[in-house]
């Protein structure tokens, strides 16, 4: 949960549900998608017995959309498409990580993936792709791997309400380790 400073209940009306913000009227949005401004805990923040490191084992750098010789984006500037299609089929990337407790506690810890997309479509500032728990005993270490979709992980919503794949560069967070991961065709 984003816990926000006092400064926020007094510029928000209670009665906004919108999560997008508004510039023409200052709404600055909600939640960890959207929300830009100074929080008091951020989204995915926790308190721990120790301190874990986070290193990235295997991840592509890049990943191709198949697409057929006569689609529309082959030939003209396109900055998503849509995830229906066989572009989309079986389109998908494992993660591994390295998660270090360099504590002496044993302790637990919830791995955020976060993915931050191009700047497409008022597409959110991240989200949540997936997350596992783990427990860890002091200097110990562990595996974590995540499937990654790329047509239903790396999408956003466009202004219609359709779901597009977003092109051009992602970002993938973990933690403070973050990998950028490109998207083309």
């Amino acid at each position: 949960m984003t816990w926000y400073p006092q400064s926020y209940v007094d510029k928000v009306p209670m009665t906004n549900m919108n999560m997008r913000p508004d510039p023409a009227t200052g709404y600055p949005g909600r939640t960890y998608r959207f929300y830009k401004g100074e929080t008091v805990f951020a989204f995915g923040d926790g308190i721990s017995y120790s301190t874990f490191e986070h290193k990235l084992v295997k991840a592509p750098q890049m990943v191709s959309v198949p697409l057929a010789e006569d689609h529309v984006c082959r030939s003209s500037e396109c900055k998503s498409l849509d995830v229906a299609g066989e572009h989309c089929q079986n389109l998908a990337f494992d993660i591994h990580l390295r998660i270090k407790n360099k504590g002496k506690m044993s302790s637990s810890q919830t791995v955020f993936l976060f993915s931050t997309p191009p700047a497409v479509h008022n597409a959110p500032q991240k989200h949540l792709l997936a997350f596992e728990k783990i427990h860890l005993t002091g200097k110990s270490e562990a595996l974590v791997s995540f499937k990654v979709d790329v047509c239903k992980d790396l999408s956003v919503v466009d202004e219609l309400g359709n779901r597009k794949v977003a092109l051009g560069q992602h970002m993938l967070h973990v933690g403070d380790l973050k990998h950028p991961l490109g998207v083309m065709i």
